[in-house]
């Protein structure tokens, strides 16, 4: 039989297969002592229907019919927000083929990111990749998975609990999307456990994606998705694609693009020696951490001394890395915190304050007196709470005299040179008093 197959009309217009005639099955043309001589085999057309039959099966049984056009070939990695998310996008598109090419590489992976930042789209290209190959895969959204187990339970069900549950946990390849949305009832929060942590010991590939913070989690399953042997974590930092042209510009640098490390200013000239010589020591250590962000960094000075200025070229650098940069002044976070409340607000409260304490590098600008008021002070302490844990990169900056009225848990956090860097910018303000008689002084608190 010829590997290449053509189509022919048989005269009512219907395309049939020139080999077999459309009955389906063919003799080769073989010796009389082969095996194979006198048996009818399926020709290449019918073995290419039963293989679009099986495809069409698994993707019922997988329910991925209303997915179909999720693929990796349409997932979007660029945009209008292309210069912030477009290098975490390909690596998620990257990370998702692979897993799906061989799962047996990396056993699980976990797609973290906000509300219609594209975990869904990858989790179900890697169930469309996999069905094509007419490989086994299910695919449930969390909540309907604990839907379709109690129904179990039904008295006109037609199977037992136990074989649907087990079902489920033995399946090739499980995604379950949306984690973490499911109501949280003891029973859900055991059946979720029961079926991962099944599935932790036996290895069996897995997908996740939930918009929660594994620190969130149960803690029995917060444990398994930590380990790093196994599973594989994807944060993704886009934005809603959902609520394009709502509220884009929360967070983005567009004002502040020009204040960089190159029209920062060591004012030779305009201040004593002595102190533009600290400044340039002081920007050398900020364009190091610039570099290579890692843990905390705090600038505390006066008014109009270069903080903010310094907090923006940080920002700015990593931007151009394609890392996600949230910037906003504290006072602007908590209005922006406060709006998500009000009717028709474009975004949730829950999809804003996890744009910011989930953002690769958060810069908080001008951290003032408006953290006095206690729902403020237990916002800012829950973001910052959040990334000293998580060890995300954060730029500070905050005055000497706001210093002092710090709620003391967030000054603990920020007293821990462990973890954060404390660089005083003592200098004349650009728009103050002339110089003092002595030298003015720009200390740096290193780690130790």
């Amino acid at each position: 039989m010829s590997a290449d197959v053509t189509r022919e009309s048989n005269g009512a217009g219907k395309e049939v297969c020139p080999i077999c005639h459309g009955a389906g099955f063919v003799r080769l043309d073989v010796p009389v002592g082969d095996p194979r001589f006198g048996k009818a085999i399926p020709c290449r057309c019918k073995l290419r229907a039963i293989q679009e039959r099986r495809i069409a099966a698994l993707r019922k049984t997988s329910n991925l019919e209303h997915l179909r056009e999720m693929t990796f070939e349409n997932f979007k990695t660029e945009g209008p927000e292309a210069a912030e998310v477009s290098v975490a996008l390909q690596e998620a598109l990257n990370a998702a083929r692979e897993f799906a090419a061989d799962p047996s590489k990396k056993r699980w992976i976990v797609f973290t990111g906000a509300y219609g930042c594209g975990k869904t789209h990858l989790a179900a290209a890697i169930a469309n990749y996999r069905i094509e190959r007419g490989l086994p895969v299910l695919f449930v959204v969390v909540p309907d998975l604990l839907d379709y187990l109690r129904a179990a339970y039904a008295p006109e069900s037609p199977v037992t609990y136990d074989e649907r549950f087990e079902q489920v946990r033995n399946v090739e390849l499980l995604i379950l999307d949306d984690l973490g949305t499911q109501n949280a009832t003891p029973w859900a929060a055991e059946k979720l456990y029961q079926l991962l942590n099944y599935r932790y010991n036996a290895k069996l590939p897995t997908v996740i994606t939930t918009n929660q913070s594994i620190e969130d989690m149960d803690p029995r399953l917060a444990s398994r998705l930590r380990d790093q042997d196994l599973v594989l974590t994807v944060p993704i930092y886009a934005t809603d694609h959902r609520s394009k042209g709502k509220d884009e510009t929360f967070g983005i640098l567009s004002h502040y693009n020009r204040l960089t490390f190159e029209t920062f200013s060591d004012r030779r000239g305009e201040i004593e020696p002595e102190a533009s010589k600290r400044l340039r020591q002081i920007v050398r250590r900020v364009q190091a951490y610039a570099q290579n962000p890692n843990n905390w960094l705090v600038l505390r000075g006066g008014h109009f001394v270069g903080k903010t200025h310094l907090a923006a070229a940080v920002a700015n650098k990593v931007l151009r890395s394609g890392k996600i940069v949230r910037f906003v002044v504290v006072a602007d976070l908590l209005d922006h915190l406060r709006a998500t409340f009000q009717p028709g607000s474009p975004v949730s409260y829950d999809q804003r304050f996890n744009e910011v304490r989930r953002a690769w590098l958060l810069v908080l600008d001008d951290m003032s007196t408006q953290s006095t008021t206690p729902w403020a002070q237990e916002k800012l302490f829950q973001i910052l709470n959040y990334r000293y844990h998580s060890g995300l990169p954060t730029v500070i900056t905050i005055s000497k005299t706001d210093w002092e009225k710090l709620d003391e848990r967030l000054k603990s956090r920020l007293s821990d040179v462990s973890v954060c860097e404390v660089i005083d910018i003592d200098v004349p303000s650009y728009r103050g008093t002339p110089p003092e008689p002595t030298s003015p002084r720009a200390t740096t608190r290193r780690r130790p």
